[in-house]
Formats: C-alpha cells, structure tokens, sequence
C-alpha cells in the first residue's frame, strides 16, 4: 500500500534538550503516513506542534507567549481564507501544565504528553471530527516505541533513544514528574533499530536517555554499547545524558577498549560545592565526580568532557560558587552547559530558604561562562596541527565547504566535494574558534575536483 500524496503541512518547533529534537523527529515520522510534509515556517502550517521543554520559567513562558502569536495567525487564516490551522502542544510543558494550557490558550487543540505522541494521528482526528479529546498525558513509554512507525533518517548521524524518564529526583528538577520513571528498552529492540538506520545509511548514533547510563538491558550500557558497536556500518557511538552516580566500571572500561565509542562525555555535575549537591539530592560529592572523571581518563586519557552547571541554587553562597569555580579548573571541559537556577512549581528546591537575588546570579552566571568558554577554546586550539578523523554530515554554507564532526563533538569546517558526505575522511586542523575547528583534507585524492 502506497502513502499518501504529502498535501498537509506540518511546522514543529522544538525546545529544549536533545530527548525533545528526538521526539519531534519521531512525531514527523508519525503524521507521515497522513499525509503531513515538513514547512519550515508556521504561516500556512495546517498543523503546529509546540514541543515543549519545562526545565526552566522562561522556556514556559516562551511557549505561551508563541501561543499567543499562534492564536493570531490561526484567527487570521480564518478570516481570509477559511482554513483551518490546528495547534497542538507536546512534551514537558503540556505534561505539567495540561490543563492551564487549554484555560490559558484556548486556541490549542490538542495536549499531547511526551509519552503518548505516538496518540497524535487519532487524536487530531478527534480534534477534526468534534474538539474530542484534548489531552493525552499517559505514562506508557512501551506502548509508545510499540506504536512507532520505522525510522526515516534524514542525515548520516542519528538519535537512537534507549531510556526514557528518571528516578533521581534532584530537587531542582521536573523530569520525573513530566517523564515518569526510568524504563528501558529490550536491547533486541534497539539493535534492530540500529541495524535499520545503518542500513539506510546512518554512521553515528547516539543514544539518548535521561539518564542514559543508568539503562538496565542486559550489561547495562556497556552491554549495549559493545553489541552495537559490531553492527556493520555503524562507526561511531555516542550517549548523553549521564548521571555521576550511574558511571560504572564496565561502562567507563568499554571508553577505552570500544573504538566506535567516541572520546565524548557528557556528565553533568551541577556544582562544585558538597553541601548544595546535598542540597540538589544528586548522590554524589565533588570529590567522587573528581574521582570518576580520572578513573575515565585513566582509561581513555583523550576524551574530552562536558558537562551542566547551575548558579545560584537556593542557598548557595559566595564560598559554595568558588568550590564550582574550583572544580571546573580541575576537570578542564571541552564544553559545558550552564543556566541560572530557575523555580519549578511542584520542586522541592522551589520552596527551599535562602532564594538568591537574580543579580547575584546573572554576575555568577557570567564568572562561570567566561572560565568555561575560555576552556572550550583552549580545548579547540589544542587540535591544531592535528590530523582527525572527520565525519562530514551536510553542506556548508560557502561554495564546495562541508561541516562535519571530529570525534570530540567538534564542528569541522572543510572545502570537500559533496561525495564525501557519509564518509570518515583525514582532515588536518588548521585553525580554532570557540565552537568549530577549519580544516583541510590530507589525502590529495580526496580534493575537490
């Protein structure tokens, strides 16, 4: 049976972490076979799909306030023409705020969980029929990766999601309440993603999960890591996001003895101060982060790490950030992600004592950015001269110019013909910025005709 005629357009927009570029993939795959293409703008979208992230205040209110210009876009196609925009909001936010969604903004049509988008074709037929069901916000993560249709990649590199949802209840954070609990994939189920995606042409994959090293298939994700990595095609893997407390033995000993995993570690530490990760509840101490990242090294003394970084947790004082500051120049990062601390209604942390005033944060913030940018930089220039494996990915945006990744997450810019696309190519770094790496190819037969 042949798909139907793509006569629907269809606009996401994504917020936040990787899980959610993830499912937004995921979500096209699902509208497909009805008919629905990809547009790049939502002015004649028949269908828009917010898909939400609620990690922070402002990410939610950046949502509401693109509903708001949602709504007037939808009014206005009314008017002019009679067509009809359905709007849908998905992920972390229509998970927490279901129902203020549709009281805030009832131009919204349908609410549509992290867990249950797999539910969009039946529910915006609903919608169409008779405003049916609004909201779907089950936790069922099997029954969704059941549902799913197969995957169509669009590029070389993919993401393969192989656990979904937390059980550590740092205070700080939503996931638990917006993802539910950890659940894992069978491992049979995700090899035979793999092999799908190898087979169409995929080289990299990276597994995804909230706590992706805490995976509780057969050999955890080492386990994994080692089965995939004998699928023929599939050169490089990668994982994020991981949690200190769940960096086992195996995992950090397959870093030094699996080649297609990459020197590429995403462990996220939050600070750098004992009594605010007591604080956080992260079950770990800056001394055995400190410990682990050395054990990890030991083991492959090239990886570069990365990791997350909150200022101005809810007592936090000046000693506390100089510990975080301390940690992060013993560690030395490749790269890192740092925010503000933001309340989340419904945290533990968000009624805590000890609030800090925005300004503290904001000069905080910015003493910890320049540390971290510094030392990405560093890291950058360290590849000069060097010759590194490259993966080009996509065209750039200058004439006979491909960008592709290093094994380090880098960015790499090369003038490469096109054929090279797909392929792991020698590139030899001839200059750094923050956040990409120039290079030139080093086998001559590989220069651009």
């Amino acid at each position: 049976m042949s798909a139907p005629a793509l006569t629907k357009r269809l606009f996401i927009k994504t917020y936040g972490c990787q899980m959610n570029v993830n499912d937004s993939e995921r979500m096209a795959d699902v509208l497909a076979p009805l008919g629905y293409a990809m547009t790049d703008t939502p002015d004649q979208a028949d269908l828009v799909v917010l898909n939400t992230c609620h990690i922070r205040e402002k990410a939610t209110e950046k949502v509401y306030s693109e509903l708001g210009k949602l709504k007037e876009l939808k009014q206005a196609r009314a008017a002019e023409d009679g067509s009809v925009m359905t709007i849908a909001v998905a992920g972390c936010v229509a998970q927490a705020e279901g129902e203020e969604i549709m009281r805030r903004q009832p131009a919204v049509d349908l609410v549509v969980g992290p867990q249950a988008y797999h539910q969009l074709p039946e529910l915006i037929a609903r919608t169409h029929r008779a405003r049916g069901e609004r909201l779907a916000a089950d936790f069922a993560p099997q029954a969704k990766f059941d549902a799913l249709p197969e995957r169509r990649p669009t590029g070389v590199t993919a993401f393969l999601t192989v656990q979904e949802g937390c059980d550590k209840f740092c205070t700080f954070c939503v996931v638990p309440y917006t993802r539910g609990g950890e659940y894992s994939r069978a491992p049979d189920a995700i090899e035979a993603e793999a092999r799908d995606l190898a087979a169409q042409g995929v080289r990299e994959v990276t597994l995804l999960g909230q706590n992706v090293n805490a995976y509780s298939g057969a050999g955890g994700l080492a386990g994994l890591v080692r089965r995939l990595a004998k699928i023929p095609g599939l050169d490089r893997i990668r994982y994020t996001t991981s949690h200190p407390r769940d960096m086992d033995a195996a995992l950090i000993a397959a870093h030094g003895e699996v080649a297609e995993l990459m020197p590429y570690l995403h462990l996220p530490v939050q600070s750098g101060s004992d009594r605010i990760l007591k604080a956080m509840n992260r079950a770990h101490t800056a001394s055995s982060y400190l410990t682990t990242i050395e054990a990890i090294r030991a083991a492959r003394p090239d990886i570069a790490i990365s990791g997350d970084f909150i200022v101005g947790f809810p007592g936090e004082r000046d000693s506390d950030f100089e510990a975080t500051l301390a940690l992060v120049r013993e560690v030395g990062h490749a790269g890192a992600f740092s925010f503000k601390y933001s309340r989340r209604p419904g945290t533990p942390a968000a009624a805590m004592p000890g609030q800090v005033a925005e300004a503290v944060k904001d000069e905080r913030l910015a003493r910890l950015n320049a540390l971290l940018d510094a030392q990405a930089r560093a890291f950058n220039e360290s590849q000069v001269g060097r010759i590194l494996p490259v993966l080009f990915e996509r065209k750039g945006r200058h004439p006979g110019q491909l960008i592709g990744r290093s094994p380090y997450l880098q960015a790499v810019h090369a003038l490469a013909p096109d054929r090279l696309i797909g392929q792991i190519v020698p590139v030899r770094i001839e200059a750094a910025a923050r956040m990409s790496l120039a290079g030139a190819l080093v086998q001559p037969q590989l220069e651009p005709a």
